[in-house]
């Protein structure tokens, strides 16, 4: 891969999510990345009032490459095509700002939670640096639209992902790749494990999976300033065997942030995610079970 010249995204919206399957899974481990998608449906661009590049400044911009070795080690890998800013999928399906909308949300639509309020709804209402998308108020047929071809579609896939863990190993370890932007005030490890203070993860595993990282060359923290987000805290449940851990790599690591490019260090950090790999699997092939789970003869 040359890291200076990667594929230009595609302007358009072709299939929803690409699912890197394995027919004989090596282990519990599956991953997902659920806003890496550059794929811009062109009537989204037409509705938009910022450039291409501003919209792709909210992506987690080639997460899905620095894991595309994953398959051949055995271990699924699902990757959003669509952008986040068109669908988020690590949202409530209604959880949007109503002064987006020219009618009514329907009832049960969460209108007033943080991520709305900061703009970051299932349909972001901002992008880049802050700037409004959108040129127009937009029909709430959109949001159908929306969560009907992409959020549905992702969050089937990535249910059925588990389901097949469970049913062959009786548990499931999910990690949800995620990258962060850097900042000038703030000084992060390379790489932010959320587990929701414990609740999506029991703390044996995210203590392993951070040993194996570390072991790959890269810093590590916990749950701040990301703790997880709606699929870590929809799906995790340690209890019921299905254990999730949100991770935050920083992009400063392997991007060139202003051009949303792969910088030169693109490659050796993809190779050291590679050489986690191994140490995932075997961690994931350790888990046992839930006592509920077992079946006794």
């Amino acid at each position: 891969m040359n890291p200076g010249a990667p594929a230009e995204p595609e302007l358009c919206l072709s299939k929803n999510f690409l699912l890197h399957d394995v027919a004989e899974p090596a282990s519990p481990l599956v991953l997902a990345s659920p806003h890496s998608g550059r794929c811009y449906p062109k009537s989204f661009l037409q509705q938009s009032r910022l450039d291409l590049l501003s919209l792709r400044r909210s992506e987690d911009a080639y997460v899905d490459r620095l894991f595309e070795a994953a398959p051949r080690w055995g271990v699924p890998l699902l990757c959003a095509t669509f952008p986040r800013s068109y669908c988020d999928v690590n949202r409530y399906a209604w959880e949007l700002d109503q002064g987006m909308f020219r009618e009514r949300l329907p009832e049960g639509s969460l209108t007033n939670t943080d991520k709305v309020r900061s703009g970051l709804g299932m349909m972001a209402r901002i992008a880049g640096a802050g700037r409004g998308i959108y040129r127009h108020q937009l029909p709430v047929s959109e949001a159908r639209l929306r969560i009907a071809s992409c959020w549905l579609p992702y969050h089937q896939a990535l249910e059925a992902m588990i389901e097949r863990s469970l049913a062959r190993f009786g548990v499931c370890l999910m990690i949800d790749l995620h990258s962060m932007p850097s900042f000038a005030h703030l000084r992060l490890p390379d790489i932010v494990l959320g587990d929701l203070h414990g609740e999506s993860c029991a703390r044996h595993v995210v203590d392993g999976v951070a040993a194996s990282l570390s072991g790959a060359g890269f810093s590590t923290g916990r749950n701040r300033p990301y703790a997880g987000g709606y699929i870590t805290a929809r799906h995790g449940k340690p209890s019921g065997g299905v254990h999730v851990i949100q991770m935050e790599i920083g992009r400063g690591l392997y991007l060139d942030e202003q051009a949303v490019q792969p910088s030169a260090s693109f490659d050796s950090v993809q190779t050291r995610f590679e050489h986690f790999l191994p140490e995932a699997i075997t961690l994931a092939r350790k888990l046992e079970p839930t006592q509920s789970e077992r079946v006794c003869a």
